[in-house]
């Protein structure tokens, strides 16, 4: 492996892997039912829509599940995958493995995307709990389909609120998982955007 590949592997995994980013958002987005009107929001849509609206020709959503978006997060980081095996090996990979590695792949991401914004929403909640900085409101507003209902099974004890807690060791608890099935597939984990 020479410098030029790597540079190469690394421009297209950290712009693949920004989009990525975006798609994954979206999907989450609507999920959600996070405020379109939110800045970021709105920036996430137009960075999207230029590949996600004709894919919801092709592919419609179901039972208000945004099909076409997990289908895009799929196909990124499977173009990504098949790029950067083919930066390092000049050679294509096997379509199978790389569905696989793709939904691991896909799944690393938005564990660590979550695990991310819970981080930011546990400092900024004793940094400043009542700011309304756009950002801030769309990972609250991301967060609270997962926190709500941890938090009816374990309340807030005196200001403190445990849920979060719990919520991290379940998004530990599926990093373990898909780590322990990516080895059990034996394939190069250079291939995961986000491994």
């Amino acid at each position: 492996m020479n410098t030029i590949q790597e540079i190469l592997a690394f421009i297209m995994e950290s712009l693949g892997t920004l989009f990525l980013l975006f798609v994954i958002l979206r999907f989450f987005l609507q999920l959600a039912r996070a405020d379109f009107y939110n800045p970021f929001s709105q920036a996430v849509v137009k960075i999207t829509n230029p590949v996600l609206i004709p894919l919801r020709r092709i592919i419609p959503g179901v039972f208000g599940i945004d099909i076409a978006s997990i289908v895009l997060a799929l196909l990124v980081q499977i173009l990504i995958g098949e790029l950067i095996y083919f930066a390092y090996t000049l050679s294509l990979m096997n379509p199978l493995n790389l569905l696989i590695w793709g939904v691991i792949g896909t799944l690393k991401v938005v564990t660590y995307m979550a695990f991310v914004c819970l981080i930011v929403l546990v400092i900024t909640s004793f940094i400043a709990p009542y700011s309304t900085h756009p950002a801030l409101m769309l990972i609250r507003q991301l967060l609270e389909p997962v926190l709500s209902p941890m938090r009816r099974i374990i309340p807030p004890v005196g200001g403190l609120d445990f849920s979060v807690m719990f919520v991290f060791m379940g998004l530990v608890i599926v990093q373990k998982l898909v780590d322990a099935v990516a080895v059990s597939t034996r394939l190069n984990p250079l291939l995961i955007v986000g491994y």
